[in-house]
């Protein structure tokens, strides 16, 4: 299934969002509880902010941020897990997003450069083994709270943070021990991470709730600054999108695809015409 995402209409109410997405002929779309909730803060009844999505599934909606909080910060991400997973629930979504963290890549860059940064740091300075167990048991709270909702949760871990590549997402799986855990693959994140397609073409298929198809400018190391290296129309970067593609396809996934754009320049295009275009690429890549 073909997926709207919410990237090529960053500055756009949720209202317009959702009539790009039908104008483009998407059937179902990813967005962000934050849309959702500023319909709600404005007045929107929950009935009407429901009406809004209708005659389009709700694949995910996200993201739930740094989720390898510790200690005082834990009772703030069960919070915030309670009232995301509130949205997904009113408007039927079968999925939410979840984010390792740091979320502010100027953390990991400063933990870089000093070895400490004032930001906050999530597990920057941790073992990998120390990272994968403290997230995973944050995770398990997660999912048997989404599990309670019916809910399907899938990672998405930052490029620049904790638990950056594929190897690592998968022991944390493993370690997590929750069917209703998964991942989705993102082509920038995979790449600035060092994973090549062919190292996604071995994930079982089964574990992958959905893909990010993305692009980007050539990455030469470090810690990777996503405004730069994102700011490029999707199909114009130095990744290969059919072969990704391709890698994808090879593991028997058959779930949904959703077309992201960080360029800004498209961010501030007309809306519905830059949707039609990342559809049309997405009917090319997929089939």
């Amino acid at each position: 299934m073909l997926t709207f995402n919410t990237t090529a209409t960053k500055h756009l109410p949720l209202v317009m969002e959702l009539d790009v997405a039908r104008a483009a002929g998407f059937q179902s779309v990813e967005i962000l509880g934050s849309k959702v909730q500023a319909c709600l803060d404005s007045g929107f009844s929950e009935t009407e902010v429901k009406d809004l999505t209708k005659g389009l599934a709700v694949k995910g909606i996200g993201a739930l941020v740094d989720v390898e909080r510790q200690g005082v910060d834990l009772p703030n991400l069960l919070r915030e897990a309670d009232d995301l997973f509130g949205l997904a629930n009113l408007l039927g979504a079968e999925g939410v997003q979840i984010v390792t963290g740091p979320l502010d890549y100027r953390a990991a860059l400063e933990f870089a450069d000093v070895g400490s940064t004032a930001r906050y740091a999530g597990l920057l300075g941790h073992s990998d083994r120390d990272k994968v167990k403290l997230t995973a048991a944050n995770l398990r709270k997660l999912c048997d709270m989404a599990q309670a909702r019916g809910l399907i949760l899938y990672i998405e871990a930052l490029a620049w943070a904790s638990l950056n590549t594929i190897e690592l997402q998968l022991e944390l799986l493993d370690a997590t021990g929750r069917d209703n855990l998964k991942l989705v693959v993102d082509y920038w994140h995979c790449y600035v991470s060092g994973a090549m397609p062919a190292t996604v073409a071995k994930i079982d298929k089964n574990i992958i709730y959905g893909v990010h198809v993305c692009d980007s400018l050539t990455y030469v190391g470090g810690v990777p600054n996503e405004t730069l290296l994102r700011d490029i129309p999707t199909g114009e970067g130095v990744l290969d999108l059919f072969e990704w593609t391709q890698a994808v396809k090879s593991t028997g996934y058959n779930g949904w695809w959703s077309s992201e754009t960080f360029c800004r320049k498209q961010q501030q295009q007309d809306g519905y015409a830059v949707a039609k275009r990342l559809k049309a690429q997405l009917e090319r890549l997929v089939g």
